[in-house]
Parts: structure tokens; sequence; C-alpha cells
């Protein structure tokens, strides 16, 4: 009988660590020292088990948007926009989820690619290919961490619309799902329109994959090699604006 007892009690306790080890990294208290927050989110984590951080803004029950930055490491810039939002005062008018880093072992790096030598923004699993040398797609689609984290955070939150923020080519992709959104975001931004089909058809994007497969659109945005202080402070509330969101 107390062989019995000791492994039922053995038995309640495994499944209660299992269930704390499992438990999802959502809902994490907000900063007290970042008002615009409402949660800190990990995605997942990167080859080098570096955090991939999706913060939550604004207001749930909005229309919900998501602004990436940092897909590729030696595309870093950018992300001072999506980290302007975050750490500034609290918005109102929009659900917003910014993650200014989805790359983190490319930016720690200094490279366009992560630790495996893959480009992210080739390894989706949307018309993909099997690329090498600059755009290494990896040896499957949806091989890497941080591509799997990223599908698996689109399909939990769902959001209407994404933009998703790169170097160098300077413009807004019209190449896309939404041609009116693009244009209504180069126009926010001050951006000129182009069409971005990487010589023909660009295999494994992220776009790509979200606008194949969701209700929602995504639109990629593109600075210069080097935009200026002024480039990325104005675009912060010119992206709220664009949302009829405020502070």
């Amino acid at each position: 009988m107390q062989g019995m007892r000791l492994g039922t009690l053995l038995t309640t306790l495994a499944i209660a660590l299992t269930c704390l080890t499992a438990a999802p990294t959502y809902a994490a208290p907000a900063p007290v020292d970042r008002p615009a927050v409402i949660e800190k989110v990990v995605i997942g984590h990167s080859v080098r088990h570096r955090p991939i951080t999706a913060w939550h803004l604004g207001q749930p029950g909005k229309r919900k948007v998501l602004l990436i930055a940092t897909m590729h490491g030696d595309e870093g810039k950018p992300r001072q926009i999506l980290a302007s939002l975050r750490d500034g005062r609290r918005i109102r008018g929009i659900d917003l989820w910014v993650v200014p880093v989805y790359n983190p072992d490319g930016l720690a790096r200094g490279t366009r690619k992560n630790a495996h030598g893959v480009d992210l923004n080739r390894n989706f699993p949307y018309r993909w290919a099997d690329l090498d040398g600059s755009y290494e797609s990896g040896p499957r689609a949806g091989s890497e961490p941080e591509t799997k984290a990223m599908m698996a955070f689109l399909r939990k939150i769902r959001p209407s619309r994404i933009i998703s923020f790169h170097q160098p080519l300077y413009g807004v992709d019209t190449d896309t799902k939404d041609r009116a959104f693009s244009r209504r975001v180069a126009r926010a931004l001050h951006l000129p329109t182009k069409s971005f089909t990487c010589g023909g058809v660009c295999h494994g994007t992220m776009t790509g994959w979200f606008n194949h497969h969701a209700r929602g659109s995504a639109v990629t945005v593109e600075y210069g090699a080097h935009p200026s202080r002024r480039q990325l402070t104005s675009a912060p509330p010119r992206l709220l604006r664009l949302f009829g969101a405020r502070r």
C-alpha cells in the first residue's frame, strides 16, 4: 500500500514538473520603465540560444499589427524605429506587436545569415528553393529555429498587417498582396514604391509565406544603407498615424 502511495506521489510530482517546464513565456509582466509595454514574449530562440523577443504594445481588441526588424543581422538600423515605439509613451488605437531583433545571432556577428549560415528570408516554406551563396536557403524549408519560432508566433497572434523592415534597397515593395497598403506605407514613411522581385521569384520569404497562408497582408520596407537620424526618429509617429493610432 505504501509503495502504491509513493508511486502515485511520484507520478503527480512528475506531471507538475512537466507542466512547469513546458509553460510558455507569454504574459510576462511589463517592465515598469516601459509604460507602452503590455507584455514581453520570448517567441523562441536562435541557433546560439539567444532569445527572440516580441513586445506587445497598444490596446488589445484593436487592429492587430506586427512590425519586424533585423531579419538580416547586417540590416540593424531600422530596429531603432521599433525600439522607439517600445520605449516611448503608451500607445492607443492599435494592437501592436514589435520584434526589433529577429536574427540575434546575425546581429551579434554582423552577418546577413543566422549562425547556421542560412538566410532566414529564404527559409520559409513558400516557393522555397535550394539556394546557395548569399541567399543560402538552408537544407530544407523551415529548417531554422528562428523560422519555426516566427511561423508559430504568426499563427498564434494572426496580425492583419505586417511590416518587415530591411536595408539597403530604399523603397516599399509593391509586388505584394495588397498594393494599396504598400502605397500608403510608402507615403507615410516618405519612401518610393518599388517592385522587389528578387530577379524573378522571391523564394522562401517571410512576407510571401504570410501573404499566401494568412488572411492579413505583409509588406517589405527597405531603408537605405545609411538612413539618417531624422528618417529613423520620424518613422514611429508616422507609422502610428498610418494605422490611426496615437500616444
